[in-house]
């Protein structure tokens, strides 16, 4: 029930983020290519993904979802990367906030990096932005508190919603990762949400091609943000 709700919301972002319908390109370029396949050095890197179905691979192979191809994008840039997948389809940031401690205090390890995306299925149910807002920043703040750098991924609520909750809710991302001094990705979808090849029959989910361009698009962006290994 929670995969069909993840659902509805995603194909709000991906059909209407920008509030009109985009016609597909003619020409579709392929996913951007890794110029050099680099050696993988140095300490192995532990990436915590935290979200929703985005990352949880919706109705793709096990090892075709986001974080399980983030890794080997990495590693061919050179970094000893691990990610831990822990995306939960169907997942609002209420729920993420109550279950983020659990998730950090059950590694072995402390991550050297936490992707954080939420938000979508707060679309889906029409939650006030404020809600939406007062969570991430609690999720923030915890991760903060344990001093976990972390890599914001931001989404759009689509125009059908009104303006005014429109301007609301797209303005949590970037207001948040000012007030935390995080980086963002202002939309996760980008790469995707004007591409229908890209999106699953349910026209909501990328598909294993449409990850692999999310994955081109932010992976710059992920290994920006994780911090030099200690000597």
């Amino acid at each position: 029930m929670y995969r069909a709700r993840a659902l509805a919301v995603v194909s709000l972002l991906a059909l209407a983020a920008c509030g009109q319908d985009v016609a597909p390109s003619a020409e579709p370029a392929d996913p951007a290519p890794i110029a050099e396949e680099l050696p993988v050095i140095g300490p192995e890197r532990t990436i915590l993904a935290f979200g929703d179905s985005l990352f949880a691979g919706y109705n793709v192979a096990a090892d075709q979802g986001y974080p399980e191809k983030l890794e080997p994008a990495l590693r061919a840039q050179g970094i000893n990367a691990r990610l831990v997948d822990a995306g939960v389809s169907g997942d609002t940031s209420a729920a993420g906030r109550q279950r983020l401690a659990f998730v950090l205090d059950n590694m072995a390890s402390p991550p050297d990096l936490v992707l954080l995306e939420l938000g979508g299925n707060d679309l889906l149910r029409q939650l006030p932005p404020a809600e939406t807002r007062a969570n991430l920043a609690a999720m923030l703040t915890e991760l903060q508190r344990r001093n976990l750098p972390v890599l914001l991924l931001g989404m759009r609520a689509p125009p059908n919603l009104g303006a005014e909750f429109q301007a609301e809710f797209d303005a949590i991302y970037p207001d948040l990762a000012a007030e935390f001094d995080v980086p963002l990705v202002p939309f996760f979808l980008e790469a995707v949400y004007d591409q229908p090849r890209l999106i699953q029959a349910d026209r909501v989910h990328p598909t294993a091609e449409g990850i692999e361009e999310i994955v081109a698009a932010t992976r710059g962006a992920v290994a920006a943000a994780l911090p030099e290994a200690s000597s």
